[in-house]
């Protein structure tokens, strides 16, 4: 039987030890040696180290369990247990100098979220959780938001940067939350805006077209720390349905969802 404690352990002190790596590569960045994977889809010589030393550290925790990795340093899935990782969660943060980004570790067994690591790199702050266990940030315990309803909540999203066909949709949903919520912010680090939902940061987040790199290891820390998580139509294929919604608690997820519906249809 895994020891998730121990695991997650050392499974922070890598994600530490990696930010370093990353946050230090910062300074003096060389923007040439930045690629392309796609449209505004950026990749730089940080992202690729940052996920090398990410699979060699956690193959020796856990050699049985297959990756599910952003930037393919490892392929190889198993049956039961997969890490699921994003090396460099804001990569175009990063490239452009603005100190929003982070590491995201997550692990799934079969299809159960059962730890998870965001370390908001710029800030020190390391977000963890397991199931069944509570989430952290650092030392302390964190906990969604107390925030009742949609009209009073800070709202995370994200903007599509390529495969913009549901665009006009999109913008439809935002401005429907633009009128219905507190404010509507975009950071650009989907994990941060789950590790913000989880310490009561932003009541909400939502985001389509997403990978599961970018939120598995932020989804466990809001369900954790007391919140929802869901797909668009409130199922639970969000890790891998390339869509979710999270919020401090069922009534403004059902408010949230209330405003994706209409415009999210079949």
């Amino acid at each position: 039987m895994t020891d998730l404690s121990a695991l997650r352990d050392q499974v922070v002190t890598l994600t530490r030890e990696v930010g370093k790596f990353i946050f230090s590569e910062a300074a003096n960045f060389d923007a040439s040696r930045m690629e392309h994977k796609g449209l505004n889809d950026l990749v730089s010589y940080v992202d690729k180290e940052a996920e090398k030393r990410l699979v060699e550290g956690l193959e020796k925790f856990l050699p049985q369990a297959g990756f599910i990795a952003e930037e393919g340093t490892k392929t190889e899935q198993a049956e039961e247990f997969n890490w699921i990782i994003d090396p460099l969660d804001g990569t175009t943060n990063f490239i452009h100098g603005l100190p929003v980004y982070s590491v995201s570790i997550a692990l799934i067994q079969r299809d159960e979220l059962v730890l998870g690591v965001v370390y908001d790199i710029c800030r020190d702050e390391c977000y963890h959780a397991i199931k069944g266990g509570g989430a952290y940030c650092n030392e302390e315990r964190i906990y969604v938001s107390k925030v009742p309803s949609l009209s009073g909540s800070l709202i995370a999203t994200g903007f599509p940067y390529y495969s913009f066909d549901l665009m006009q949709k999109y913008l439809q949903v935002m401005g429907s939350f633009m009128q219905g919520c507190h404010g509507l912010r975009r950071l650009g680090s989907a994990a941060l805006d789950l590790a913000y939902v989880a310490a009561g940061r932003f009541e909400g987040y939502f985001e389509f077209n997403i990978n599961s790199y970018d939120v598995a290891g932020g989804a466990i820390l809001v369900q954790e720390a007391g919140g929802q998580v869901t797909d668009f139509r409130g199922g639970k294929n969000f890790v891998f349905g390339r869509e979710i919604c999270v919020s401090n608690s069922p009534q403004v997820q059902q408010e949230m969802l209330g405003l994706i519906e209409p415009f999210w249809k079949e």
